[in-house]
């Protein structure tokens, strides 16, 4: 069995923000699947998906301080059409990836205990983003 919806997610500022709850209450259909596999895509180039730390808020404000130092702005981009901070959005998305794939479990999605979904937005100035939600499995 597939199922495939598109979802839009608010604006959120610049950093790593937990999604978990946003991504599964625009889902309810994956109460259906039995088993299976959750490919989670977002479909822009500058913002990325991670899988970490769902508790401690710290956590995701040390991601953004470490990428801000490995992938800094200053850095004399040719690519600056969009603004100082759109290069190093680009590679930031690139270390991170634009998907992630996660078992389905009974209805849910099967995460571990302290694991949670990120979006990381890495523009400054950024619209909503659009994610790609693909199951796959079995009722």
């Amino acid at each position: 069995m597939w199922f495939q919806k598109t979802l839009y997610l608010k604006s959120k500022s610049r950093g790593c923000h937990l999604i978990t709850k946003e991504i599964e209450k625009q889902i309810p259909d994956i109460q259906n699947f039995r088993i299976g596999m959750a490919n989670i895509f977002i479909t822009h180039t500058s913002a990325s998906l991670c899988l970490n730390e769902n508790v401690d808020p710290d956590v995701r404000t040390d991601m953004e301080m470490a990428l801000n130092k490995i992938v800094p702005e200053n850095f004399p981009y040719i690519h600056t059409a969009e603004g100082s901070d759109d290069m190093p959005a680009h590679i930031k998305s690139a270390l991170f990836g634009a998907s992630l794939n996660i078992p389905i479990t009974n209805g849910k999605l099967n995460l571990g205990t302290w694991q949670g979904i990120w979006l990381c937005e890495h523009r400054n100035y950024a619209s909503g983003r659009t994610v790609v939600v693909t199951l796959n499995g079995e009722k």
